[in-house]
């Protein structure tokens, strides 16, 4: 695994905000209220949007309300601060605005410098373009006597041209000639990646763009940079939120941009394991929670029934009814349910680990058992998996995102001991050391 070259190893959330809103007695109120949020309402990464979410008529007031409340209340905001200026890999003329918004905000006699940790720059093209934005900071960072590197560099990936360089990065950061690796996060943008590419859907609606949520992922990989999903903009959609973010942590893209704190909340919670475990059944291609009820695991439907038939039992599975014996079963039912690992179940599979590892053993069988009851019928499955190094250090991502949330947002630690105990929490500090 590449090493990750900032402070922070995941980023769970990409918030953005307008720094100026035309017709209001004071432009800067979305500013003042984001970054008084705390705790899980609080992003990991916060983005004063200069760019789309503000108007082009306000982009000057704007720089200035950043600088305005960033110095004011930057101190206490728990996340990291990384304004988003204009740039387009086509036009000098909107690069060089971008540079001077760039130049003002940073200017140390302002005081908001000491708390911004980066910018966010839009619309890159080809590795030569994002030559040209690293150039820019390196200039910013000598002009104000700030160290070079010290503000860390996010493109949003929203053009073909970009997808591409994403190839180059390995090969050009750390080369003489740049700054590349000032790198920090890769950020999918779905809606100008959609026009870029002349891309069409019947109804009008952005594709899914699977390829470039998992290309962003691999560049991200294999550069030590942090991945980030573009905006869902159905902001009622909180299960559609919620099954985009599962798919993308599939593919080890772990944040997501949220456009209200309320994403914000699931985006900040929905990445970290679960409080408890939970049985799921493959009910006709959907898995489906089974209900825990004093130690059964309980499917409540009609699609799936069982009963017993002397020392067989009748097995329906939507229309095909299937007679099998208790062994027989037993195999079906393995292929029909997986289980969820809670945070206590990991960091006990994790602790046992090391301690078979400290003795000496290479693997482990680690035991999985349940009673199950479909209908009025019950029936105990278990299965044995083996643990190796490879499987201990697969397991260990969940801890470590857990881990980098805990040391690096204090802000948070009171809703994470209340959601898995302070013992749990302790223990998950410990393990992987």
């Amino acid at each position: 695994m590449t090493e990750r070259r900032h402070n922070r190893q995941f980023v769970r959330t990409f918030f953005t905000s307008p720094t100026a809103i035309e017709g209001e007695e004071d432009s800067a109120k979305m500013l003042r209220r984001a970054i008084q949020l705390r705790g899980m309402q609080a992003p990991d990464v916060w983005v004063p949007d200069n760019e789309d979410a503000t108007a082009p008529s306000m982009r000057d007031e704007g720089a200035q309300n950043i600088i305005d409340v960033v110095s004011e209340h930057g101190a206490d905001f728990p996340g990291e601060i990384h304004p988003r200026v204009v740039w387009h890999r086509d036009s000098p003329s909107t690069r060089y605005q971008g540079f001077q918004h760039m130049l003002e905000i940073t200017d140390p006699a302002y005081g908001a410098v000491e708390y911004i940790d980066g910018f966010v720059i839009p619309e890159v093209g080809d590795i030569d373009d994002w030559k040209k934005a690293d150039e820019f900071f390196t200039i910013v960072e000598n002009e104000h006597g700030l160290e070079e590197g010290s503000l860390t560099m996010s493109v949003i990936i929203e053009s073909g041209q970009a997808e591409l360089a994403m190839e180059s990065l390995r090969d050009e950061m750390g080369k003489p000639t740049n700054n590349l690796e000032r790198l920090f996060l890769l950020v999918n943008g779905e809606v100008d990646y959609t026009k870029d590419m002349r891309a069409m859907t019947p109804t009008g609606s952005l594709p899914p763009w699977p390829e470039l949520r998992h290309n962003t992922s691999r560049g991200a990989s294999a550069a030590g940079l942090i991945a980030v999903d573009g905006p869902y903009d159905d902001i009622r959609d909180v299960e559609g939120y919620r099954t985009r973010m599962t798919e993308n942590q599939a593919k080890g893209m772990i944040g997501i941009w949220s456009l209200t704190p309320g994403q914000v909340v699931e985006a900040n919670t929905e990445p970290l394991p679960p409080k408890t475990g939970s049985w799921l059944l493959d009910v006709d291609g959907e898995r489906v929670e089974l209900t825990s009820e004093d130690g059964v695991e309980v499917y409540d439907g009609d699609y799936v029934s069982l009963e017993t038939l002397g020392d067989d039992y009748e097995l329906l599975v939507g229309s095909t009814t299937r007679t099998l014996t208790a062994e027989e079963l037993h195999e079906e039912l393995l292929k029909m349910t997986s289980y969820v690992p809670s945070m206590d179940d990991i960091v006990d599979s994790m602790e046992e680990f090391e301690a078979a590892k400290a003795a000496g053993r290479g693997a482990i069988a680690m035991k999985r058992s349940a009673t199950l009851r479909i209908g009025n019928t019950d029936f105990d499955i278990a299965t044995d998996r083996m643990w190796d190094e490879a499987t201990y250090q697969a397991a260990m991502t969940p801890i470590s995102l857990f881990q980098d949330v805990y040391e690096n947002r204090p802000d948070q630690h009171d809703e994470l001991e209340e959601r898995y105990g302070e013992g749990v929490v302790e223990r998950a500090m410990q393990v992987g050391g």
